[in-house]
């Protein structure tokens, strides 16, 4: 009997210094769940990450580190692919050629451009405005079926069908034309001592987010020290009661339990018993991925094994798309 050929997905991530409980908790988990039902191309988006102003080797250290984390999350190269952007190149070229399929009043309408225009005043660079079709690249490159995307991707993502469908419509099908998925496990992780914004590692504030490289004794404070109010009840209420709420969220993902499993497991307790319950949750669910962590980043040689053995693989795909490309605006073969 024929198998059927399994769906693929296409994620990415900056690695711009190490990830939050946010990052893991509301994505990057999901990484390894995905590894089971589709076939899976995984990168680190380091071209991106240089519409930002990087200090050379921090970013060569942070991309290092990034990638091991990654694998020691759970990223199984049996299974997956998982490279890093920079070291296929065709990435850029298909940037080149999208930017002219891409009309410039399309760009001007990406929210995410005026956001880090405003964040980055004094750096408003082009890349940052073309940022979107390198991201188109990054996709179309490989037929992604789905991207699993957050609430501030989905304008990029459907400028990415735009470009796929009006370069197909002009010389016949060449991309698939990619479908958001949203995953089943995953959560939007909010701030710690503000839960109206997404926990960032760009917080001023160092008790809003716990990395996942945090030690234990980090993880319990800043839990003690989160925003909650002075209901003292521990029930799932984000309108009126976002700290608490958000707090449930990461205990539900740590623990697996739902809102009214917790809601009943701290009934008639206050918040002197919740926040270090949810501490050491979280602690439990990292400490494995730490260790592991440990052991791949002390492994130079096999850290670079793998990603330079990944590479080839991602390009072989990406090649085969971009010939098309080439071939069909009309340029010369190599």
């Amino acid at each position: 009997m024929e198998t059927q050929q399994k769906k693929r997905i296409l994620s990415m991530i900056q690695p711009t210094g190490t990830f939050t409980l946010g990052n893991y908790l509301g994505a990057l988990k999901n990484f390894v769940h995905l590894q089971d039902d589709y076939d899976c191309v995984y990168a680190l988006a380091d071209l991106h990450a240089i519409t930002v102003r990087q200090e050379p080797g921090d970013f060569r250290k942070n991309t290092m580190s990034a990638y091991a984390l990654l694998l020691a999350m759970g990223i199984d190269l049996e299974k997956s692919i998982f490279f890093i952007q920079s070291q296929v190149p065709e990435h850029a070229q298909l940037a080149w050629v999208l930017n002219c399929y891409t009309q410039f009043g399309e760009l001007s309408r990406m929210t995410q451009f005026k956001d880090k225009s405003q964040k980055h005043a004094d750096n408003i660079n082009a890349g940052l405005f073309t940022y979107p079709c390198l991201m188109a690249a990054d996709i179309l490159l490989y037929q992604a079926d789905y991207v699993p995307i957050g609430a501030d991707q989905k304008q990029h993502l459907e400028l990415t069908r735009n470009i796929a469908e009006r370069f197909n419509g002009l010389y016949s099908p060449t991309f698939t034309v990619p479908e958001p998925i949203i995953p089943k496990h995953g959560a939007r992780i909010m701030s710690l001592q503000d839960p109206t914004k997404k926990m960032s590692k760009s917080d001023e504030n160092v008790n809003g987010f716990i990395t996942v490289l945090d030690d234990p004794d980090t993880i319990l404070r800043k839990f003690k020290r989160a925003v909650t109010d002075s209901d003292a009840q521990v029930r799932f209420d984000p309108e009126n009661k976002p700290g608490v709420s958000n707090l449930m969220g990461i205990y539900s993902c740590a623990t697996g339990k739902t809102m009214e499993e917790i809601e009943a497991e701290f009934q008639g307790k206050g918040y002197g018993d919740f926040k270090p319950a949810v501490a050491e949750a979280v602690i439990a669910e990292l400490k494995p991925i730490q260790e592991r962590y440990q052991q791949i980043i002390g492994d130079k040689a096999y850290l670079e094994q793998c990603y330079k053995e990944n590479a080839p693989k991602a390009q072989r795909i990406a090649r085969k798309t971009l010939q098309k490309v080439m071939k069909k605006v009309g340029y010369l073969p190599l």
